[in-house]
């Protein structure tokens, strides 16, 4: 009895030591993203879509061989007005046959054609879903890493207001500020303890992002990574527009997958067309019967055995189904076919295109943001060398609060645009990276 409660206290234990260790855990970025595409749902479907395609495959694989079936059937008939004697019967027939299409104008071989490009989009839909968690998570991330920077910096203002309202005081009743100064310190500490406050509910809320996407419980802490960014991180060479274009349309899964259902589509004519032709069956079987009633030509009932080799039969035939008028459904099944490839040429030059925007958009925002923090970095040096002296000239009596909090909100927001343009740089480096093909930075 010891021994077992000592096991369980023990196990106790091991849990809440796991439990407190998931909950210390530092995600990172490349973390965020192997849990994800393990756990998540959606992947999971996909890779079920590609076990069904695969039986697909094999069922129209299996079309091509011979099909094989037994048939027993018992019968009891019962004839209650007839005088014959006896007035009801019992018969019983077995037998095995075969069935081999020796032709059908090419359907079958187009059909396996077509599961096993089907195949092959079912495994690229499972890449394009990686894909798009992958983007989901790096824009998720990178928010939360914003946000925390941004806490990180309101929390700093809130401590300089508070200094500065704790010196407005000391100065106001020394008289060297008058009431209404000290009111503006005041209401500066005030509003930027707000800010703060809302600074820290925009983390949450892209925690609780970033955990609905990893599917983790909501109950559950999740403690982010924060890396060492650097200047270097944040301008990062980018390679040739038009490369990353190209490279884009060899890689990405969204292509192959239009390529490939156009294929599909093709070969659906080519199935289609099969209906205008004869199809060429086999069949063979054998098969034997017996009945309680049968007697032989001398009067003598035979026995089971005996009725089993009497009956015994052999079959083979051969089945031309030539088709001459088919209400119009070949015709209109080509001519559907037919309007799928178009269809499908359409949506795969669309596809071209909108991949064409997408990193488009996402390259002009990589230069743009690269500028903008050169610039926004330049700015802040010069903001804030500006603010150190109206903050001293201030507490000189050479400044009045108005100057000094327009330099403080200033500084603020200068802060703000280089946090902004820092990590939406290195954002958009990081989806370059994936629609590449390149693996992610690490963070």
């Amino acid at each position: 009895m010891k021994r077992m409660i000592s096991s369980l206290i023990l196990s106790l234990f091991v849990l809440i030591g796991t439990y407190a260790q998931e909950e210390s855990r530092l995600w990172t970025l490349n973390d965020c993203i192997d849990y994800a595409l393990e756990h998540n749902i959606q992947i999971k479907k996909k890779r079920l879509n590609l076990l069904s395609g695969e039986e697909d495959l094999l069922q129209s694989k299996a079309q091509l061989f011979p099909s094989l079936s037994g048939n027993i059937s018992q019968n009891f008939g019962n004839y209650p007005s007839n005088d014959r004697s006896p007035n009801n019967s019992y018969n019983g027939n077995y037998g095995i046959d075969a069935n081999w299409t020796l032709f059908d104008g090419g359907r079958r071989t187009t059909t396996i054609k077509q599961n096993e490009k089907q195949q092959d989009v079912n495994e690229l839909n499972i890449q394009q879903n990686e894909n798009d968690i992958r983007i989901a998570l790096v824009k998720a991330y990178m928010q939360v890493l914003y946000a925390t920077e941004s806490v990180r910096i309101n929390e700093n203002t809130v401590e300089v207001s508070k200094e500065q309202r704790d010196r407005g005081e000391e100065f106001f009743k020394a008289g060297s500020i008058s009431k209404v100064d000290l009111t503006q310190l005041e209401a500066q500490y005030s509003s930027d303890k707000y800010r703060l406050v809302s600074a820290q509910t925009n983390l949450d809320n892209y925690k609780m992002q970033l955990k609905q996407l990893l599917e983790l419980d909501v109950m559950q802490d999740i403690l982010i990574h924060e890396p060492t960014l650097n200047y270097k991180d944040v301008m990062q060479p980018l390679s040739n527009k038009e490369t990353i274009y190209n490279t884009s349309l060899s890689v990405m899964p969204e292509i192959k997958t239009s390529q490939l259902n156009k294929e599909i589509a093709e070969l659906e004519v080519k199935s289609a067309r099969a209906g205008y032709y004869p199809s060429l069956s086999l069949s063979a079987g054998i098969g034997t019967g017996n009945s309680l009633v049968k007697t032989s030509e001398y009067g003598e009932r035979r026995n089971f055995g005996d009725q089993l080799s009497y009956n015994f039969n052999e079959s083979l035939g051969v089945s031309l189904s030539i088709p001459i008028y088919s209400n119009r459904s070949n015709k209109t099944a080509v001519n559907k076919a037919k309007l799928a490839v178009i269809t499908n040429e359409l949506e795969y030059v669309d596809t071209q295109k909108q991949l064409l925007s997408t990193v488009e958009g996402i390259y002009l925002d990589a230069v743009s943001s690269q500028n903008q923090y050169l610039a926004a970095a330049e700015q802040l040096l010069a903001v804030g060398e500006s603010y150190s002296l109206i903050e001293q000239q201030f507490f000189l009596g050479m400044k009045n609060t108005l100057e000094l909090l327009t330099a403080k909100n200033d500084l603020l927001t200068a802060r703000q645009e280089v946090l902004q343009a820092k990590y939406m740089s290195i954002l958009s480096i990081q989806l370059l990276n994936i629609y590449q093909g390149k693996p992610l930075t690490e963070m």
